[in-house]
C-alpha cells in the first residue's frame, strides 16, 4: 500500500490514467454515466495524491524492487493529465502538460514503465486539423506550438524510426521482417509499438495527412501495412514458420516460461505443490500440462531463431503488457 508517508507516485498516477480512460469509454449514449463519474472522480484524487506525494513505489514496498522497478514518475504523471483533460477539460490538466518539466523527447519504446510515448501520441491527436465532420472530443483546445508541437514532434519521430526511416534507436528488421529492439521479451516492443502505428495512422488519415520521415511521406495505409506485417509475423508468417501467440496455428510454443501452463491441473492434482516439488514440473522436456491460449511469448531473436525451452525465460515468457496492445491492433485491421 501507497501512502503519504510511504508515496508511490508512479503507481498512483497511472492508476489515475486508467481510470480518467475508462471513464472516457464509459461515457456516452450506450455507456454508463454514474459509473463513468466514480471512475472520474477517483482518477482525480489520485492524480491529485500523485502530484503531492512524490516517490517511487518501491522505495515504499521493497519486495517490488527486484521485479518492476519504476524508473521515474514523470512519464506516468504527465500520461495522467492529459487522460484527465481528455476526460475533463479542465484548464488544471491542460497546463500541467504545458509545464512539463519533462515531455520525453524521442522515445525508444512504449513500456509499462515508460508512458512517454502513449501521451505524445494523445497529444498529437489533439493538434491536427480535422474536417469539421471528423473532429475529435478536443480538436482545437490545444494550441500547434511550443511544448504540445514538441510532444507531436516526439511521436512522430518515434514512428518514423519504427517504420525504418529514422536513426534506427527504435529498433531493426530481422532478415525475416521483426521488428528487434532486445533479447529480453522483444515482442512486447514490437506490439506496443504497433498499437501507437495504427492509432496515429488513424489520427492522420482523419486529418487527411501522412507521417513526414525526412524527405520521405508515408501515408496512413502503409502505416497500417506495417504494423500487419508485424502482426502477420507473429501469428507465424516468419522463418520458423511458428505462431509466437500460444494455441494459435499449427505451431507454437509448447514450452512456454509459465508457472501455472507448467504445472498440473488442480483437477487432476488437487493437493498442495511446494515451490520446490515444483522444479520437477519445470525442468520437464515434455510440453506444459496446460495451454496457456492466447499468450504471446517473448519472441525469437535478431536472426528470427526461437528456443522452445521453458527455461529460456527471456524469449518464452508471456507477458500481459504483450497481449494486451495486440488486442487494439487485432481490432484494428479486423475493422480494415
Amino acid at each position: 500500500m501507497v501512502t503519504p508517508t510511504h508515496p508511490g507516485s508512479a503507481v498512483a498516477a497511472e492508476t489515475a490514467a486508467a481510470l480518467a480512460a475508462a471513464s472516457v469509454a464509459f461515457t456516452g449514449p450506450h455507456g454508463d454515466p454514474r459509473y463513468a463519474s466514480t471512475l472520474l472522480k477517483h482518477a482525480k484524487q489520485l492524480f491529485q495524491f500523485a502530484k503531492n506525494h512524490r516517490g517511487l513505489y518501491q522505495n515504499s514496498i521493497p519486495s517490488a524492487r527486484s521485479f518492476y522497478s519504476s524508473s521515474g514518475d514523470e512519464d506516468e504523471l504527465l500520461w495522467a493529465a492529459v487522460w484527465l483533460y481528455i476526460a475533463t477539460g479542465h484548464q488544471e490538466y491542460k497546463a500541467y502538460i504545458a509545464g512539463a518539466n519533462n515531455l520525453g523527447g524521442v522515445r525508444q519504446s512504449l513500456s509499462w514503465d515508460d508512458k512517454f510515448v502513449g501521451a505524445q501520441a494523445l497529444v498529437a491527436k489533439e493538434l491536427m486539423t480535422i474536417p469539421a465532420i471528423l473532429q475529435l472530443i478536443l480538436q482545437g483546445k490545444l494550441p500547434n506550438n511550443g511544448r504540445h508541437a514538441e510532444m507531436r514532434s516526439n511521436v512522430e519521430s518515434f514512428l518514423c524510426n519504427v517504420v525504418q526511416h529514422g536513426d534506427g534507436r527504435s529498433g531493426r528488421l530481422t532478415p525475416g521482417g521483426m521488428l528487434y529492439l532486445q533479447p529480453w521479451s522483444n515482442l512486447q516492443d514490437v506490439t506496443t509499438a504497433m498499437f501507437v502505428l495504427v492509432t496515429h495512422a488513424d489520427h492522420l488519415a482523419a486529418a487527411r495527412a501522412s507521417l513526414q520521415c525526412g524527405g520521405v511521406r508515408l501515408p496512413p495505409a502503409q502505416l497500417v501495412s506495417f504494423a500487419r506485417s508485424q502482426v502477420d509475423y507473429i501469428l507465424g508468417k516468419n522463418p520458423m514458420k511458428m505462431s509466437y501467440m500460444v494455441g494459435v496455428g499449427k505451431r507454437y510454443p509448447l514450452q512456454p516460461h509459465h508457472r501455472g501452463a507448467s504445472l498440473p491441473s488442480i483437477r487432476n492434482n488437487p493437493g498442495k505443490i511446494s515451490c520446490g516439488k515444483g522444479a520437477q514440473y519445470f525442468h520437464r522436456s515434455a510440453p506444459n500440462l496446460n495451454v496457456i491460449d492466447g499468450a504471446i511469448v517473448g519472441g525469437p531473436d535478431n536472426n528470427d531463431h526461437y528456443d522452445d525451452s521453458r527455461g529460456n525465460y527471456q524469449q518464452g515468457e508471456p507477458s500481459t503488457y504483450t497481449v494486451a496492445p495486440i488486442v487494439g491492433v487485432l481490432a484494428r485491421l479486423l475493422h480494415n
